[in-house]
């Protein structure tokens, strides 16, 4: 999936409230809903969209599942983030040259 998707998944404060707890320490359904304004099955829900964005996975540990980030999920998200803090990046030094008329006063040892 692309960054597109990880931004719509993204654009619910519970799932990202679910995806912070789950970078702080991977967590059951149950244990996600203790805190959250929310039922268990609404957790549920809400994981199963984190999962189709690939930013969430689980695994099984007996009967219960534990949900963690996938970090991997989280790289077209960044990369497109990253884009614009590059532009940023480069257009304030773009104006910091073009004031300063491009000399770099500094002195080289």
């Amino acid at each position: 999936m692309t960054y597109e998707g990880a931004l719509a998944a993204l654009a619910d404060p519970t799932r990202r409230k679910i995806l912070e707890r789950l970078n702080d320490m991977p967590s059951s359904v149950g244990d996600l809903a203790n805190g959250l304004p929310v039922s268990r099955p609404a957790v549920s829900q809400h994981l199963c969209v984190l999962k189709a964005a690939q930013l969430v996975g689980e695994r099984r540990d007996g009967i219960r599942r534990i949900y963690s980030v996938r970090t991997d999920g989280l790289a077209d998200l960044k990369g497109y983030l990253e884009r614009f803090w590059e532009d940023a990046l480069a257009s304030f030094k773009e104006i910091a040259e073009s004031e300063t008329g491009g000399n770099d006063d500094r002195k080289t040892e």
